[in-house]
């Protein structure tokens, strides 16, 4: 793609990085075939291909609309173009960048306005989201039922956390929302690591990974969560005293992978930003690398019941960090029969804030992976990050839940014959 782009932006890091993205692209429309905003409402500018246009025409200078802040506002971040493009186009990065332009040109109106400053300023504070989640479920029979359908009805408590005992440690991202609406994934991440010899700890002051913020497009406020963590977590790497840090969540996970890309031009933080990236793993890719003892766990446990199981990969975890049939390779180990789901590829609808900024478009993108879900008649359902997982409960009545608790039950389990 032939570009020229406008005095204000071409010498910037952004604009270089812009042009460089914008050239890659060859107008194949491979996207368009897994766009998910696309299948649904047929309008070429709700699609990766004409998103680029979008933003082409901005970067070089034309008048930016309202029409094409709602386009991009549409999209779903998912990724699933990245995937299929045969040229490699970086489209994740040019949207964060057009968005964050968008941003700054155009006002949005007060209530969309008051809303994403809500969501970024409540679901990332770990202490208010417990406070008001803990208070809304209080009052849920008085809710609109907008709000009862997004607030769980009882949340399990999370199960003993091992105390640190082995020579080798991990340490884990505990999240923002994770810790109050499913506060048992990362304990059980604890156990399951314990069990092959890995203690899991935490850093004090690490908090939200800067995802939410950054994708409401208070870019800079998100950046600042990026150096908190990486201050929280640098003492650990730079004294070597853990392996890797691990996600139990891919859409943090491939928001922590990309702080080295995001931080690249901050001279204080690129360097660190980059270690941190390189030391994040999603669960799966620690776990990937123990299979043998995992086989090992199952065979002298006597584990013989299997589990009729449908796996949704979250886009976060297959397009964004690109870790494909992992997870579904660890489930096989431990006995899962997995269903087959059609059109796996495509997003679920949660994607963040997406559900609540977007609800009619999520909430056909929900129907739909549910109906796939359920098309081989599973047992229940099982997926790899928390926004997915809330959002497929509230369109099914099977059991959802995060792979890794399924995980340390199976193992829990077999330990139970052992003994």
């Amino acid at each position: 793609m032939q570009t020229k782009l406008a005095d204000f932006i071409k010498d910037s890091p952004q604009g270089q990085e812009a042009d460089a993205i914008l050239r890659s692209c060859v107008h194949c429309g491979f996207c368009l075939a897994t766009c998910p905003t696309y299948q649904i409402l047929g309008d070429e500018l709700d699609s990766p291909r004409g998103r680029i246009y979008l933003m082409k025409q901005m970067l070089e200078g034309q008048p930016v609309t309202h029409k094409t802040q709602l386009h991009l506002d549409r999209c779903l971040t998912c990724r699933a173009c990245e995937t299929t493009c045969p040229s490699g186009v970086r489209y994740g990065a040019l949207v964060d960048i057009g968005r964050g332009l968008i941003e700054q040109q155009i006002a949005r109106d007060s209530s969309s306005g008051v809303m994403r400053y809500v969501l970024r300023k409540v679901l990332p504070n770990r202490t208010l989201f417990n406070f008001l989640f803990r208070s809304g479920q209080m009052i849920r029979p008085l809710l609109p039922q907008s709000l009862k359908s997004k607030m769980p009805v009882a949340v399990s408590r999370a199960q003993t956390w091992p105390a640190p005992r082995h020579t080798r440690k991990m340490l884990v991202l505990e999240g923002c929302v994770q810790p109050t609406l499913a506060p048992n994934i990362n304990a059980a991440t604890a156990r399951v690591l314990d069990k092959l010899g890995i203690s899991l700890i935490r850093a004090e002051k690490a908090g939200c990974c800067g995802a939410v913020t950054f994708h409401l497009n208070a870019q800079q406020e998100g950046l600042d969560y990026m150096r908190r963590n990486i201050d929280a977590w640098w003492p650990f790497i730079a004294r070597r005293e853990i392996d890797a840090i691990v996600m139990t969540a891919s859409g943090c996970g491939v928001t922590v992978k990309e702080y080295g890309h995001m931080l690249q031009h901050d001279a204080a933080y690129a360097e660190k930003a980059a270690a941190v990236s390189s030391f994040t793993k999603d669960i799966s890719e620690v776990l990937d690398n123990h299979l043998d003892h995992l086989k090992q766990i199952i065979k002298d446990g006597n584990a013989s019941s299997r589990s009729v199981s449908a796996f949704h990969s979250p886009c976060t975890l297959q397009h964004g960090m690109k870790v494909r049939g992992v997870v579904e390779r660890i489930l096989g180990v431990v006995g899962v029969e997995r269903t087959p789901v059609p059109d796996a590829h495509l997003c679920c609808g949660s994607a963040g804030t997406y559900s609540i900024l977007q609800p009619e478009i999520s909430k056909q993108l929900l129907k739909n992976k549910v109906a796939a879900l359920e098309s081989g008649n599973p047992e229940q359902i099982m997926t790899a990050n928390i926004g997915c997982l809330l959002h497929l409960k509230s369109g099914t009545k099977l059991p959802v839940k995060h792979w890794i608790e399924f995980l340390d039950e199976r193992l829990s389990d077999c330990h139970g014959m052992q003994s």
